[in-house]
């Protein structure tokens, strides 16, 4: 079956649950009614399902080419594709409009992105990474680079990258050789190969333009000597055309499991010529800025392809037939029964939605928090806003990916044996979906990262906000009966957080191999939690529409959902916290060469 945006889902998150027609009076949202975004929805339907979703298995089965000449050709469809995303303006969509953006909420832009990366993930990471060095320049660009840049990249026109990993060194970039000479005239000879750069060289912009982190020579040793700087593939000319040919290139195309259609490249400096972004050894700042935009849209693509494998697995269930039913036949006509009868694969099917549709309202939640630390004139707004996107970005980002594939892989699983061949979708969906879990710092990394920095951050004011607001959600509603089951989840749940969070404080510190082994657990413990908060603001909704009157079946198959989330999936909060509580001594008993 072809790949069906949810667009019916998008706009019951954005517009009855986030009500984001209440914020009409800031910047962004006051273009942004909902019968705006209603056909702003429509639209990225119609085109990410006719126009990028058939070139999906295209780019899987041919991927792209490296040439001899260290130019790289996308596979067939992907340039004109790619020519029709720009001339929709899909690309500016959250850009800002003083640099020819549509200047539209993050949170109504990210509703696209995640139908473009259903669609065609590959294809949808080129002007993803594109927004991220937007992002970054917008953020530590001169005001020459941002008008000479910003504007090219807001469109689409020019493409970009960020150029972090090189073949000694991944996570820990403290360790890059990569290095910046200056050449007085305020450019910089930039000498080093970066690896796994996605959409490092391609035939579909007429220009990428790299931002690369390299050391300046006699900088400090580690994180603190690194600077960011912007290497185009073509230097622009006084008209800000492109130019002189770069002496940056791809050296080769890496083979990967999955993604194919996506340009993974490595990049060779040859003393090319880069511009200083910022100041001087404060690149990793920067590049921090694009990281945590990518990192959501990662924690995106977990939901994406989750939700492309479950539509592609509903579809073979309904067709595939395959045994009797246990309480009796459902096709008598027929030699046997869709295998949607059975409850184990009813298990799976709805396993995958109650994450994907969770995972969906939790992933918006926490752009719109992103949309009002921006746009709100209310301080404490803005600094509950940036408290909760420092937050939850490992959260959005670990756990999505990790349940996400795990969607992935019950969807290949509803398939059997056919979804091990390559005759159906399934195995692309799970193939593509891996990446997820790895890049933009490996989910290991991220839960390190919540427990290790974002807990303990500003005396734990996040996490305690968060406590806060689901205690006075709850308290709220306490005389609402129909949604009482979703409220004693949610307060379960919460108080299983919260406990693991006190055992974090008593326990790290002292040992903080206890916080690394807890990392994992704390995070998906998370995660199950903010999806509770997630479900019973969704159910609420659904149930006051069915109170009004309103027959659509979408209401009702929320509260199916909603009931299945806390009954089947949210009981295993209880087991991270047990496992977390346990802490590191049996997951360290072992001596290193004794494995």
């Amino acid at each position: 079956m072809a790949y069906q945006p949810p667009v019916r889902d998008h706009a019951f998150i954005l517009g009855e649950v986030l009500k984001i027609d209440r914020y009409a009076d800031l910047p962004g949202f006051s273009d942004a009614p909902m019968d705006v975004v209603h056909q702003i929805l429509e639209e990225a339907g119609r085109f990410t399902g006719e126009v990028l979703a058939p070139l999906n298995s295209v780019g899987d089965k041919q991927g792209c080419v490296w040439k001899p000449d260290n130019t790289v050709t996308t596979p067939p469809g992907f340039k004109e594709a790619y020519k029709a995303l720009v001339e929709g303006g899909w690309p500016a969509l959250g850009a800002v409009t003083a640099y020819g953006g549509q200047g539209l909420p993050a949170v109504v832009n990210l509703a696209f992105s995640e139908m473009s990366s259903s669609a065609n993930m590959a294809f949808s990471m080129y002007p993803g990474l594109t927004h991220g060095a937007y992002s970054a320049v917008l953020n530590g660009g001169s005001d020459a680079q941002k008008a000479l840049y910003l504007p090219k990249l807001a469109s689409g026109e020019w493409c970009g990258t960020m150029n972090l990993t090189e073949p000694h060194c991944g996570t820990d970039l403290g360790l890059l050789r990569t290095k910046a000479v200056p050449q007085g005239d305020g450019t910089y000879r930039i000498s080093g190969q970066k690896i796994w750069i996605s959409g490092g060289e391609h035939d579909m912009a007429d220009n990428i333009i790299h931002l690369v982190l390299a050391r300046i020579e006699g900088a400090p040793a580690g994180t603190r000597g690194i600077s960011l700087f912007i290497v185009p593939k073509f230097i622009p000319d006084a008209d800000g055309k492109p130019g002189k040919r770069n002496s940056v290139f791809c050296a080769g195309l890496e083979e990967k499991m999955g993604i194919h259609g996506n340009a993974t490249c490595v990049i060779q400096h040859e003393e090319s010529i880069g511009w200083l972004v910022g100041e001087e050894n404060r690149g990793l700042n920067l590049m921090f800025v694009m990281m945590n935009e990518a990192r959501i849209g990662v924690g995106l693509q977990g939901v994406a392809q989750a939700e492309a494998a479950y539509q592609d697995a509903v579809a073979f269930a309904r067709e595939r037939l395959q045994g009797r039913s246990l309480t009796g036949p459902k096709n008598p006509d027929g030699p046997a029964d869709p295998i949607i009868v059975h409850p184990d694969v009813r298990r799976m099917l709805m396993d995958c939605r109650a994450i994907i549709e969770g995972g969906r309202a939790f992933l918006f939640w926490t752009s719109l928090h992103g949309d009002l630390a921006h746009a709100s004139q209310d301080e404490a707004v803005r600094q509950k806003a940036d408290d909760y996107m420092a937050l939850m970005t490992p959260v959005v980002k670990g756990f999505l990916t990790d349940r996400g594939f795990k969607v992935c892989s019950d969807a290949l699983q509803v398939h059997g044996g056919s979804g091990f061949t390559e005759h159906f979708p399934a195995s692309q969906y799970l193939r593509d979906s891996r990446i997820t879990l790895i890049y933009e710092g490996a989910n290991g990394v991220q839960a390190l990262d919540l427990v290790g920095r974002k807990l303990a951050a500003n005396g734990g004011r996040a996490v305690m906000t968060f406590f806060a607001e689901v205690d006075a959600y709850v308290q709220a509603r306490e005389a609402d009966a129909g949604l009482k089951p979703w409220l004693d989840a949610l307060a379960g749940a919460k108080e299983q957080l919260q406990e693991a969070t006190m055992w974090l404080m008593q326990n790290g510190l002292a040992n903080p191999d206890n916080a690394g082994a807890a990392s994992s657990d704390y995070m998906h413990l998370f995660g199950l939690t903010a999806l509770a908060y997630m479900w019973a603001q969704m159910v609420e909704t659904a149930q006051a529409r069915i109170a009004e009157g309103d027959a659509d079946p979408f209401y009702a198959g929320k509260v199916a959902v909603g009931r299945y989330y806390i009954e089947r999936v949210l009981p295993d909060a209880a087991a991270h916290l047990a496992k977390l509580k346990t802490g590191a001594d049996s997951l360290m008993a072992l001596p290193a060469e004794a494995f």
